[in-house]
């Protein structure tokens, strides 16, 4: 179900890390927030000076009917975000996509890299304690965020490129060692392309259930403009593969990873 609300009230808009572009938008919107599934996104528009809404995965839902979205200012749209005040009002598209799939009664691993561990905060509190994030950032001055994980009772553990937080290395270390150790039942994974084909491979050759949410520059939300196609695999009633493209605004942003194509 999609709604149009232009009368969500912006009720926090601050920056998570001192000299940083990364920021935490929480907007009042209870028709957004009561029917929201974990992974799906909103479509913002930025302002009377841009063309395209802005999509921006939906990071947790509240009770008080409110949304928290975690974002980086990395252009016009979301600098106009940035900008915007205690009690604004912004116009939002959504809820819009397809969202993880639940385990009930599975243990869960969370794999985020970057900006990409926001949109990992929904599923992970339907999990709970029966979730473990394993999060890779490229120094300890981007660390961010972890308590929102932690405070649910879902253990985090961190690494960074340079070692200057947790262990040095890279994030499909720690996901190796947990997959080894066994009893995963499923992995939900967002971060920079490459992490993830890397862990969906490694979830792949230890037979665990794996989904990724995708980013691709986005135009409709819809599924109208054809702007944000990946390319998958099928299988057709025969067993024959093929490849085809899905619209990551209405088939995704969420997939199994068994059907994206990351080459």
């Amino acid at each position: 179900m999609q709604n149009l609300n232009d009368n969500a009230i912006v009720i926090e808009n601050r920056r998570i890390l001192e000299n940083s572009k990364l920021y935490d938008m929480v907007l009042e919107c209870p028709e957004i927030s009561d029917s929201a599934k974990p992974g799906q996104i909103v479509h913002i528009k930025c302002g009377d000076g841009t063309t395209l809404r802005r999509p921006i995965s939906i990071c947790e839902c509240l009770p008080d009917g409110s949304i928290r979205l975690c974002y980086e200012v990395r252009g016009k749209g979301t600098d106009w975000m940035a900008n915007r005040r205690e009690g604004e009002r912004v116009s939002l598209l959504g809820p819009l996509g397809h969202g993880f799939s639940y385990r009930d009664g599975g243990r869960a691993l969370l794999v985020g890299g970057g900006i990409g561990i926001y949109p990992l905060l929904s599923i992970g509190k339907l999990y709970s304690e029966r979730a473990t994030a394993l999060f890779g950032f490229r120094n300890a001055g981007l660390v961010n965020s972890t308590t929102l994980f932690s405070s649910h009772d879902i253990g985090v553990s961190v690494i960074t490129d340079d070692g200057s937080s947790g262990r040095r290395g890279f994030v499909t270390e720690l996901l190796r060692e947990e997959l080894e150790r066994g009893g995963v039942d499923i992995v939900y994974i967002c971060g920079p392309r490459p992490m993830m084909a890397a862990a969906a491979k490694l979830c792949l050759a230890a037979g665990v259930e794996c989904e990724v949410s995708m980013e691709e520059r986005m135009g409709c939300g819809v599924g109208a403009c054809l702007a944000c196609v990946c390319k998958t695999m099928f299988y057709d009633n025969a067993g024959v593969a093929g490849e085809s493209y899905k619209r990551v605004c209405v088939d995704g942003p969420v997939f199994n990873a068994k059907e994206i194509i990351w080459e």
